[in-house]
């Protein structure tokens, strides 16, 4: 979106690989969302090629079963939650009091990658990752802006004169009874 075809009041938040063309779906928002998910699927593939030979490793090593077997149950479990926890960002936001946790989830989300890009994958079939967040707050922004823009429209003595009718204002009330 251009400055001068953006609205005045509350500016989108920009997305990842699609800026602010999730607002109005322009700007190839559709070619975005195909790379996008093209994209995440072949990193998932080649992430998990790569998994594949760090396997084999282990295998050429002659290490225990029990070793390779934990491995394989390691990153499948990181990948599971690296997956549940980057679709739970795509819809809702973070606490505040949460940076301590989403610090210690990094490691994690970078074992578990193939997870995240899996993530990123589905989202990206059915939306721009993270733009169902930021629609509804956008939303709710510019709700809010248009709402405060209508209370205090205009001069402030018309509105004053607009709202005290002549019949009804307190002097011609007190004229009245006299």
């Amino acid at each position: 979106m251009s400055d001068a075809q953006q609205p005045a009041g509350p500016r989108p938040e920009p997305l990842r690989f699609f800026g602010t063309t999730w607002v109005n779906h322009d700007g190839n928002y559709g070619l975005r969302r195909a790379g996008v998910a093209a994209g995440s699927l072949l990193a998932a593939a080649a992430g998990a090629f790569l998994l594949r030979f760090g396997y084999q490793g282990l295998a050429i090593a002659a290490v225990s079963g029990f070793v390779s077997v934990l491995v394989i149950v390691m990153f499948a479990a990181c990948s599971a939650l690296a997956f549940r926890r980057t679709w739970e960002g795509f819809t809702r936001r973070a606490e505040p009091g949460d940076a301590s946790v989403e610090r210690s989830m990094q490691s994690l989300r970078m074992v578990g990658f193939i997870g995240v890009l899996l993530a990123w994958f589905l989202r990206s079939l059915v939306e721009a990752p993270g733009e169902k967040l930021h629609r509804a707050e956008y939303e709710r922004e510019r709700t809010l802006y248009e709402r405060r823009r209508a209370t205090r429209a205009g001069n402030p003595a018309a509105r004053a004169a607009a709202t005290n009718s002549p019949s009804s204002s307190p002097s011609t009330k007190r004229r009245k009874r006299r």
